[in-house]
């Protein structure tokens, strides 16, 4: 495979059983296949999208100590901002070519869960820049609820298997800058080559060239969308729950041409989590005598506390 398919979320949400059946089955195909798709008919629309780009460079503009303000020790990462080079990639000692943002679950009645997650960060100087974070992080949520809700029927699952695991997860809306690239990077690129560690991943920013995917020859191709698409991809978490029925794909994002080192890019992915104590274990479905159970039972939080220590973003 040498593209990433394109699948629309409306044919799922139609009404139309046809049109709902064959969503399920293109998406579970690619899935299953490379583990990315550019999905059409999501809950964003444009305005909110521009204005989420206006804040989101609003805020990467500000002053280095202004931002500094807004990085919190001691919560590996997970709320506000993340500076320049802080994370790196499973593996690799040198620090990705970034600087980043996070913004967190908005938990409702749930008074358990407000204690386990950090706080929200706000940034005094934006008025306009954590609304406008919260209504984008609702609609790619939302967005992300009826993915899974598809893949649970490709599973051969109950459809809202994922409901009770998603409402009120862990989940993660990054914006991303990749500053204009000043000198030679030794061995650095802009985001080196990674699985990600959620259920699946939904990216606002592919437009450009930049990201890559492997696909299973080993070959590196680009993966690049439509303006009106996201794209989609399995993270760890569902593949291991899966037992790699559904394939959670290594990529990168790559230096551009040194023609286009004095560019900034910008990419939003929400990283979709489930609630801490969602069982990983592997689905019964997905294990027979050619695919034998390939993982230790976990939980997604114990899961996840074993990634952000490989990241570097926890010490032990």
């Amino acid at each position: 495979m040498n593209h990433i398919p394109s699948v629309n979320l409306s044919d799922f949400i139609s009404g139309d059983e046809n049109k709902k059946q064959k969503f399920v089955e293109e998406i579970g195909k690619a899935y299953e296949d490379i583990g990315f798709v550019a999905l059409k008919g999501h809950f964003l629309n444009d305005a909110l999208v521009e204005k989420l780009y206006t804040e989101v460079k609003k805020f990467f503009s500000l002053p280095l100590e202004t931002k500094q303000k807004y990085e919190i020790p001691g919560i590996g990462g997970q709320r506000g901002y993340v500076s320049f080079g802080k994370e790196s990639a499973k593996g690799k000692k040198e620090g990705d070519l970034k600087e980043f943002w996070h913004f967190g679950q908005y938990v409702e009645n749930d008074p358990k869960l407000e204690a386990e997650y950090p706080k929200n960060v706000i940034v005094e100087e934006l008025p306009e820049f954590n609304t406008v974070g919260k209504e984008a992080y609702r609609m790619l949520e939302k967005t992300a609820k009826y993915v899974l809700r598809a893949l649970a029927l490709h599973l051969k699952l109950e459809e809202t298997y994922f409901d009770n695991y998603i409402h009120n997860g862990n989940s993660i809306l990054r914006p991303i800058h990749y500053p204009p690239i000043t000198e030679e990077p030794k061995e650095a690129v802009r985001a080196a080559a990674h699985g990600d560690i959620n259920l699946i991943t939904l990216l606002m920013g592919a437009q450009g060239r930049g990201l890559q995917v492997k696909n299973n020859k080993g070959e590196w191709i680009d993966a690049i969308a439509e303006p009106d698409e996201l794209m989609i991809n399995v993270g760890d978490m569902l593949s291991r729950h899966t037992n790699n029925k559904l394939k959670s794909t290594i990529h990168q994002v790559i230096n551009p041409p040194r023609e286009l080192w004095g560019t900034s890019r910008y990419s939003i992915p929400f990283f979709m989590h489930p609630i801490s104590d969602m069982k990983l274990d592997v689905l019964d479905s997905c294990i027979d005598n050619d695919n034998p159970k390939q993982y230790d039972d976990i939980t997604a939080g114990e899961f996840l506390n074993e990634r952000l220590i490989e990241l570097g973003l926890i010490k032990k």
